[in-house]
């Protein structure tokens, strides 16, 4: 049974989650702990960094199962 997709978003960007492509690189967890920590049970907190670095971020996810909903307005 397929996993559900994750959303996690502030006033500025919304980064969703698919568990189901996720092939756990860890490329999330290496370039932003301070908003990808999975010892969490909400692992994505993308308050804890600018949205800019959030997008830079979530653009390095190799499998795509990081994906931002809403861009934050530059």
């Amino acid at each position: 049974m397929p996993k559900r997709k994750q959303h996690y978003a502030t006033d500025e960007i919304t980064v969703t989650f698919d568990p189901n492509i996720c092939i756990h690189s860890a490329e999330c967890l290496k370039t932003l702990p301070e908003v990808f920590d999975v010892s969490k049970k909400r692992w994505i907190r993308p308050e804890n960094a600018s949205a800019g670095k959030v997008v830079e971020t979530v653009d390095r996810c190799p499998s795509g199962a990081l994906r931002i909903e809403s861009e934050p307005n530059e």
